[in-house]
């Protein structure tokens, strides 16, 4: 299988097409949990582009110019600004991800459904309240995501691209449903830990399920 020309899908499109159920449309895991990992995945890929890094859960933009990804660009500004020699005042990882996930969700959604590779179902919950289901409408696209987590998988993720894919994937419980089901659980709690972005994203799926607990 060969992969498109051009610029290859972000972090947040390749995730997005791995957590849905190409059928169905609905998200393997929680939607809340989904748009954890999608905010995660945006950090994830802004950092692969030189733009942030992270230490200790605290973000740092290191290039400020707007990236060439329109969705990207939209996001930089809830970013804290770099100081005077480099370096931001900076914010918590695990706020920005709560705080952004929702809209980065939609904004991601909507990105796929405007390319042709979802399509949107609105569908109304004992008839009354509507939802949405996104459904794969590309089916090639979707294949080629999926074959090439696999094939990062089954080479044990040597780049760190693959990597931070698989760490958002594991932070989300995504694994078993994105072609990596034989993975070891061993390995892939070291790849959340070695990510920064994936670190926040679990952190906010323990302390809703926490919360849950609790009520």
């Amino acid at each position: 299988m060969t992969q498109p020309p051009g610029p290859g899908p972000t972090l947040p499109e390749e995730l997005l097409l791995l957590a849905l159920d190409p059928q169905r449309g609905k998200p393997y895991c929680r939607n809340r949990f989904l748009e954890y990992a999608l905010a995660g995945a945006a950090l994830a890929e802004l950092e692969l582009q030189g733009r942030i890094t992270g230490q200790r859960d605290e973000i740092q933009v290191v290039d400020p110019l707007e990236p060439p990804d329109p969705l990207l660009a939209a996001l930089m500004p809830s970013l804290p600004a770099p100081a005077k020699g480099g370096r931001g005042s900076g914010a918590s990882a695990k706020s920005w991800v709560r705080r952004a996930a929702r809209q980065v969700g939609g904004m991601y959604l909507e990105s796929l459904v405007r390319q042709g590779i979802l399509r949107r179902e609105t569908r109304r919950f004992l008839g009354l309240v509507p939802y949405h289901r996104h459904p794969v409408a590309s089916k090639d696209v979707a294949e080629q995501a999926r074959w090439r987590y696999t094939a990062a998988a089954q080479a044990g993720f040597p780049d760190p691209r693959g990597r931070a894919l698989a760490a958002l994937v594991a932070a989300a419980g995504l694994t078993r449903h994105a072609g990596d089901g034989r993975a070891d659980r061993g390995a892939m709690r070291r790849l959340i830990r070695e990510s920064w972005p994936a670190l926040a994203v679990q952190r906010n799926i323990r302390r809703d399920r926490a919360n849950q607990a609790g009520n």
